[in-house]
């Protein structure tokens, strides 16, 4: 008896994988006697989902002339801010239901962890980049937080 071993078609392939672009499946699988072939390709990864923060409500005299008195505010807080440096999901906490790596009125160190963020199933961790003092935190637990954005103030 002769060995029936022969190569693989690849004009088969070739057609189930159009099938498989025609008809948006992610996997097609055919057998024949001892020949099984299965076509696959990966789900397309989801799309990056966009976060806006809310605008602030202020009154429309506010609105029209910030006060001086704010303005330096917003550039202490601009100055001291330790922002994103990636997009991500921001944790306060190593774990759900643990203590928070930091607290309003807490001192840090440079080099301390203030927080994690998670990107792309990954956890990095946010070091403090001076000592100093944590004045504000400005985002919740598990919030997703954007490149740059402000994180929490250390002065």
């Amino acid at each position: 008896m002769a060995d029936k071993k022969a190569g693989i078609d690849q004009s088969l392939v070739r057609d189930l994988a159009n099938i498989l672009n025609e008809t948006d499946l992610t996997e097609i699988e055919v057998e024949n006697d001892d020949l099984r072939i299965r076509v696959s390709r990966a789900a397309p990864a989801a799309a990056p989902v966009a976060y806006a923060a809310p605008a602030p409500a202020a009154p429309a005299a506010a609105a029209a002339a910030p006060a001086p008195a704010a303005e330096a505010a917003s550039s202490a807080v601009s100055k001291n801010a330790v922002t994103s440096p990636m997009v991500g999901t921001a944790y306060l906490a190593p774990a759900p239901g643990s203590k928070p790596f930091i607290e309003i009125g807490a001192n840090v160190k440079e080099g301390q962890t203030v927080m994690i963020i998670e990107a792309m199933k990954t956890m990095n961790q946010i070091p403090a980049p001076r000592s100093g003092k944590v004045v504000q935190i400005m985002v919740e637990d598990a919030q997703p937080v954007e490149f740059g954005e402000p994180l929490l103030v250390i002065e």
